[in-house]
């Protein structure tokens, strides 16, 4: 693993550990809009995740390649073992049958065997460490991605809660200014007046009734005057005609 890659690993692994550990309520106290804020901050891990995801993918496909070619190395140790055993067992043939210098040349293809061999083991041993090394830096961004994803998730809660806690609160708001508009010593005052100029009405209404009724009374008491004075009249008229 070349040096500037370790070095950016570990500043990724840096950058997640510092943000897993924020104090989301703390921050937020100390925020003047804790709604804009927490829109920030979830722009902010989001970007950072996607970051963290891409390099943790990146890194994870570094640590298959080095397993895949330890793989190769593992196949390669057997192959070259395979074919200094045969080497070294047909050289022992050909030397007891008395065809030494044929036997030289298998021993020094079995020695180049074994020499090969060799060398994929020192690349075994070689890679084995960096794997150790490349699978504990995946399992740290994982586990600080995992972090993330939870630290993501109670910021959006947080936003949540506060989005709907000032709705409500606008809505007390509302309600207390519909009431603050209500006069609170009267709440009938209106109702009241209204009842008030209904009974006017009803007042003048029987005052027109009133004054009609008495004009037709005093019309009647007319009529029957006329009455008694036609009767007078006539029975004046009677006695003169008796005497």
């Amino acid at each position: 693993m070349k040096g500037s890659d370790v070095a950016e690993k570990q500043t990724i692994m840096g950058r997640i550990a510092q943000l897993a550990k924020a104090n989301i309520n703390a921050l937020i106290d100390q925020a003047e809009d804790p709604g804009k804020l927490l829109d920030q901050m979830i722009r902010d891990y989001t970007n950072s995740i996607a970051e963290a995801e891409e390099a943790t993918a990146q890194t994870i496909g570094n640590l298959r390649l080095l397993e895949q070619d330890k793989a190769t190395d593992e196949a390669a140790v057997q192959e070259w073992s395979g074919k200094a055993r045969a080497a070294s067992a047909k050289a022992d043939e050909l030397r007891a049958a008395g065809q030494t210098a044929e036997a030289d040349r298998f021993d020094q293809l079995a020695k180049y065997a074994l020499k090969r061999q060799l060398d994929f083991e020192r690349e075994i041993t070689t890679a084995e460490p960096q794997i150790a090394a490349q699978n504990e830096v995946v399992e740290k961004l994982k586990s600080g991605l995992n972090g993330m994803r939870d630290k993501l998730e109670q910021l959006r809660r947080k936003r949540d809660e506060l989005v709907a806690r000032q709705k409500s609160a606008s809505a007390q708001s509302q309600v207390m200014d519909a009431v603050k508009s209500i006069n609170v010593l009267d709440p009938t005052s209106e109702l009241s007046r209204f009842e008030e100029k209904v009974r006017r009405e009803e007042a003048r209404v029987a005052g027109h009734a009133e004054l009609t009724a008495s004009s037709l009374d005093a019309q009647f008491q007319s009529l029957e005057d006329m009455s008694d004075d036609a009767e007078v009249e006539a029975r004046l008229k009677a006695l003169k005609s008796q005497s």
